[in-house]
């Protein structure tokens, strides 16, 4: 009787412990072998879609979304979640193409603190005052909009500087230099994740909030230091998309990306309730969006039926990411 119930006893918390790491593994390479199939299949069937072209032409249109969704992972690797990043892009269009012309110099700075003031006050009016994320980041989502407007005076606001334009159109040899700055982000974020006292605090923070009070963590000061950088983060996407554009659009710039960048964050492995951060998984997740909507717009699908596909893969994702039962 012995026997038989202590090899059983043993090969429980492994077989257990082995179910977990498969759990784990699904949310980070369910997605990568999602991508794997959606561009084999467009390559194979869709005309054109292989081409080095249409490759720049994907990175050049999911880079500002990638920024924003990095700055997202950050935010929800504590259990938060920005909804402002869209409005912090257009004020930093706004602001930046009001400054230019008192040098590119000013305006990108002056576009890039907007974003980390913003993020900063969400921070703090998340920490501080223990204000619902969803509620704070709501708040600035409507007005900051309306700033940007303001700043513009509702206006489309043109502009001609070939220096400040290269930040969203020129090249270094094929490459974009907007995918260039996407890779260098994604370069420091990786790092700051994985080898950093910052990443763990982050983790830390998501994960058990009380506990990593009680082991030491600065909880508030790891909070608005990740809303102040996906400030950051969004303002840079919102001078890059200004500078491709040629223009500030108050109005347009930065609608709706901070949906984009959740759904990268959720399909690319980081749960919505934090405790787990995959920058890797989030350029991905990111990808996937992105290939869906070049696919559909090279075979003159309705742009509806994208938004079906990516609401579907979005269940999909949180489905494999939901708890188990143990």
């Amino acid at each position: 009787m012995t026997e038989t119930t202590a090899p059983s006893a043993t090969k429980e918390p492994e077989a257990r412990g082995r179910g977990k790491r498969r759990n784990a593994l699904g949310p980070t390479y369910g997605a990568l072998l999602a991508l794997v199939v959606l561009v084999t299949a467009n390559a194979l069937f869709t005309p054109n879609f292989a081409s080095a072209s249409n490759l720049w032409n994907i990175l050049l249109q999911v880079s500002t979304t990638v920024l924003v969704a990095v700055g997202m992972t950050l935010v929800m690797a504590t259990g938060g979640i920005d909804l402002s990043v869209g409005s912090i892009m257009a004020v930093a269009s706004a602001l930046g193409a009001s400054l230019l012309g008192s040098g590119v110099g000013v305006a990108v700075a002056a576009g890039l603190a907007a974003g980390t003031a913003l993020g900063l006050l969400n921070g703090a009016l998340v920490s501080a005052f223990r204000i619902q994320p969803f509620i704070v980041t709501l708040a600035l989502l409507i007005t900051g909009r309306g700033v940007a407007q303001v700043i513009n005076e509702g206006n489309l606001v043109p502009f001609n500087n070939p220096t400040f334009e290269s930040l969203g159109r020129g090249r270094i040899g094929p490459v974009p230099a907007q995918a260039l700055i996407m890779v260098l982000v994604v370069a420091v974020a990786l790092v700051a994740m994985r080898s950093t006292t910052f990443g763990r605090y982050a983790i830390a923070v998501g994960g058990n909030e009380s506990a990593a009070r009680l082991a030491g963590v600065p909880i508030h000061r790891t909070k608005i230091a990740v809303y102040a950088l996906s400030g950051l983060l969004a303002g840079l996407a919102g001078l890059i998309d200004t500078a491709r554009l040629g223009a500030s659009d108050a109005a347009k710039i930065g609608l709706n990306i901070e949906l984009d960048a959740i759904a990268a964050v959720v399909v690319g492995g980081t749960p919505l309730t934090g405790g787990r951060a995959t920058i890797g998984g989030t350029v991905i997740g990111a990808l996937i969006m992105q290939v869906i909507t070049t696919s559909f717009n090279m075979r003159l699908i309705p742009f509806s039926w994208s938004l079906v596909i990516k609401a579907a893969i979005i269940l999909i994702a949180v489905y494999i990411q939901r708890p188990r039962a143990h």
